[in-house]
């Protein structure tokens, strides 16, 4: 399975896509949309693309983007847990505002992830762009845990990664996933617009 997923399913501005990215790009545009739509499905649905992913951003050098689809995994389950019964009186959780005591651990985690994923990565593999591939995995999770709480500000945190995830992608030869973040940016707009109008409801 693992073989036929990096074989090559059509040629991008002439890199290979291969079929992973396929489906990484096919369930990574579901996967947004629905939690854009606040539909609890969107965590099974994103667990499956990360794993996509990981094959993907392993076999062209992304290392600590494929370990951080493991984390991924985690967090998608957490977030599935949080969204159906976080909530009060074990509910469904409601957007939210992030509070200053949040800002200020988000904001150190932040850094922490971003200074030890550069140092590791520069130090002790053959990556070519540790410091994007580094702070882009710190906003990432960010931005994950953020959205497992319904943060509506977990949307800046995905589309300060997104800006850096496009030409990251295209540089890597990643044509087909670099579209698809550019499809996510949109829907990070979107969502954010949608969460601010439900918070504020």
């Amino acid at each position: 399975m693992i073989e036929w997923l990096n074989t090559a399913a059509f040629t991008l501005l002439g890199a290979p896509t291969t079929w992973a990215e396929l489906l990484g790009f096919a369930t990574g545009i579901v996967t947004v949309w629905l939690v854009v739509r606040q539909h609890p499905v969107n965590w099974p649905v994103g667990v499956a693309n990360v794993l996509l992913l990981m094959a993907v951003f392993w076999q062209v050098g992304l290392y600590a983007d494929a370990g951080l689809q493991i984390v991924y995994v985690a967090l998608g389950l957490y977030g599935w847990w949080q969204w159906l019964y976080g909530g009060a009186d074990r509910g469904r959780l409601d957007v939210r505002g992030t509070r200053p005591r949040e800002w200020v651990g988000l904001a150190v985690a932040g850094v922490l992830l971003t200074a030890g994923g550069y140092v590791f990565l520069d130090r002790l593999t053959d990556s070519t762009v540790p410091l994007a591939d580094a702070s882009t995995t710190a906003l990432s999770l960010l931005a994950t845990y953020g959205q497992s709480r319904k943060l509506v500000e977990s949307w800046w945190f995905w589309i300060a990664a997104d800006i850096v995830y496009v030409p990251l992608y295209g540089y890597k030869g990643l044509w087909l996933t670099a579209v698809l973040y550019v499809v996510f940016l949109g829907l990070c707009v979107l969502g954010l617009r949608a969460w601010r109008r439900d918070l504020l409801a």
